[in-house]
């Protein structure tokens, strides 16, 4: 079986195909077809993803190429991991956001609807392909904004699109940690959006636990720590950690103006780093020592994930850190890789599997409409993906979905029509912006700044 990863120079291809390693047998996969636009990062990538396939004694081949059809050519599954404009356009879109005095992070707000406006079209193109050269296969989109992105290619008629993110089953992941069991023994009931969910039972040998876990300050320490607990326990829920953009929202900007550094900036000048790095070192000949240059970048870029919320490695520390270095693992952590590794089996052999995906409503959520992509508890077998039915969700977090579903159905609206009006009645919506002089000059500046990738718009 032909598993395609459309973005396959990104850094963190070596991860998924650790990942694959140890799912490989599960599922199948006798080529894993690495594929993108950049080829000095495709080359080198691809590198170190054969080696790390070679040290486990070869058990699928890894193939490279920058043509899609031949990459999408055969492919049962497709898993999308693009950013369109590169590194460096998050960088502008987080630091124009925060310029303004709004939130400057990636996925949500004004800077998710900046990769939106890149990411659509690119992924738009990928599945039309896709449709034509393997009609049957399926799509996991980890593209961010990947709620987004997702409820446009659905939109667009691509019904065997999936939406992934590792961030959907955190409470389950949790609960399963603290209460010492595996996360398959969880049966967790999520509901909301990408990046804006919530898990409000955990279910343990047929016993709801969620209540005994809030009640735990050890856990809401480990597993909540962005929130005060008194927060998480009026909520009653497992909050997904992008809420802390939401609920903190004023708190979350001024943390990132005061660090000298953006996410994206701090991201760019690790990835020129690591680039650098892995270019000083023959790969072939030295296959240990780029592979430690790697795991070393990956150690850093963990440790300074959200550290102005949490009180991580700061991003100059990571930035200044003068040689990457660690020790090569004998797995890596799963991520998104292992949400698409884990439906893919369900899917050939039947699972069944439980677990939180990006997929439309279809009744699952009172108060949504039939064809909104939520995430939300789904369950997966040969015959498909089936959304669990959630019923009645409490009014706060049922608004919040709403007003960010009619900003995303705008945002698409105005990518497709290019419109720049459009554009700014979605931002206007959005509760990190309302502001209509903001929302005009964040379009303004975003379109002016990716110019040579979103063209002219009315």
């Amino acid at each position: 079986m032909k598993l395609a990863l459309i973005g396959g120079g990104g850094v963190r291809s070596p991860l998924f195909v650790m990942s694959l390693l140890s799912w490989q047998q599960r599922i199948g996969v006798d080529e894993l077809c690495l594929m993108d636009i950049d080829a000095h990062k495709l080359e080198l990538f691809g590198a170190l993803c054969r080696q790390i396939v070679q040290r486990a004694g070869n058990p699928f081949k890894v193939t490279t190429t920058m043509d899609a059809r031949t990459a999408l050519t055969g492919a049962r599954h497709v898993v999308t991991t693009i950013r369109a404009g590169q590194d460096l356009g998050r960088a502008i879109d987080e630091r124009i956001a925060l310029n303004h005095g709004v939130l400057g992070q990636e996925t949500t707000g004004p800077g998710g609807f900046a990769m939106a406006m890149r990411s659509i079209p690119a992924l738009l193109g990928y599945a039309r392909l896709m449709q034509e050269v393997s009609p049957d296969a399926w799509m996991y989109n980890f593209t961010n904004p990947a709620g987004l992105v997702t409820q446009a290619l659905r939109d667009a008629g691509f019904a065997n699109t999936i939406g992934i993110c590792d961030g959907a089953n955190g409470g389950q992941d949790a609960i399963a940690a603290w209460a010492g069991v595996e996360a398959s023994q969880v049966q967790a009931e999520v509901f909301g959006l990408n990046h804006l969910s919530w898990c409000r039972r955990a279910v343990i040998n047929g016993r709801d636990v969620l209540s005994d876990a809030l009640a735990d300050e050890r856990f809401l320490r480990e597993s909540q720590r962005l929130f005060d607990p008194d927060l998480v326990r009026q909520i009653g829920m497992h909050c997904n950690e992008y809420l802390y953009y939401y609920y903190y929202a004023e708190q979350a900007v001024q943390a990132m103006l005061n660090q000298k550094l953006s996410r994206g900036e701090e991201i760019v000048e690790i990835n020129r780093r690591l680039l650098a790095q892995l270019e000083e070192v023959d790969i072939q000949r030295n296959p240990q020592q780029a592979l430690r240059i790697f795991f070393g970048y990956e150690k850093r870029r963990d440790a300074s994930y959200m550290q102005y919320a949490h009180g991580g490695a700061s991003a100059e520390d990571a930035v200044l850190q003068p040689v990457f270095d660690a020790d090569i693992p004998a797995r890596a952590g799963e991520g998104y890789a292992g949400v698409a590794l884990s439906v893919i089996e369900a899917l050939e052999h039947g699972g069944p599997l439980h677990i939180a995906l990006n997929v439309p409503n279809q009744g699952a959520i009172n108060g949504m409409q039939t064809g909104d992509v939520v995430e939300v508890s789904c369950r997966v077998d040969q015959q498909g993906v089936h959304v669990m039915d959630i019923g009645a969700v409490p009014p706060a977090q049922l608004q919040l979905m709403q007003t960010i579903k009619r900003y995303e159905y705008l945002a698409i609206e105005a990518i497709h029509a290019r419109s720049r009006a459009k554009a700014v009645e979605a931002l206007m919506v959005h509760p990190l912006v309302l502001s209509y002089p903001r929302a005009k000059v964040l379009v303004d500046d975003y379109l002016t700044a990716h110019k040579n990738l979103v063209g002219e718009w009315r």
